[in-house]
């Protein structure tokens, strides 16, 4: 037997794929999965967030803390925008990156924990964090919740 010929055989039930994604319900785990991996003496994952800061936050002693030095930076928003937030982050540069769902902000648990992560308290020589904040409505109003819960704290 030969296999039909291309034009009768019947059309293809795959559609094509428009994106590289496994999944868009898992698409931002595997998406910090895939910078783990690729970068493992650089990135660290902020437990049960979808926070990603640079290794030198992993540090617990207070007086090798990069806060204690100078101010720490933090940035993000929804993701879709890959690597626009989790790209930046490095030595002089972000201290780290907080992801949104897919083209969603952040959450103001999420933004509040990278903010505890990535500062000392000024009492302990803290320099504190500089929230950069895109002009997104959603971006706006999370973290500035974020940060007045924080300054709240200390």
């Amino acid at each position: 037997r030969h296999p039909p010929h291309p034009s009768t055989s019947p059309p293809s039930t795959m559609a094509k794929p428009k994106k590289f994604l496994n999944d868009p319900s898992n698409a931002v785990d595997e998406f910090i999965a895939g910078l783990l991996l690729q970068y493992p003496n650089h990135l660290r994952k902020l437990a049960n967030h979808h926070v990603l800061l640079h290794s030198s936050f992993a540090t617990q002693q207070k007086s090798n803390h990069p806060n204690a030095k100078s101010v720490s930076l933090l940035s993000g928003g929804g993701s879709g925008h890959e690597p626009s937030h989790a790209g930046f982050i490095g030595r002089n540069m972000l201290s780290g990156a907080i992801l949104g769902g897919i083209f969603a902000s952040p959450s103001v648990s999420s933004i509040l924990a990278a903010i505890r992560a990535v500062t000392l308290p000024t009492s302990q020589g803290g320099k504190g964090c500089l929230l950069i904040v895109k002009n997104y409505t959603g971006d706006r109003l999370n973290f500035g919740m974020a940060c007045e819960l924080a300054n709240a704290e200390g």
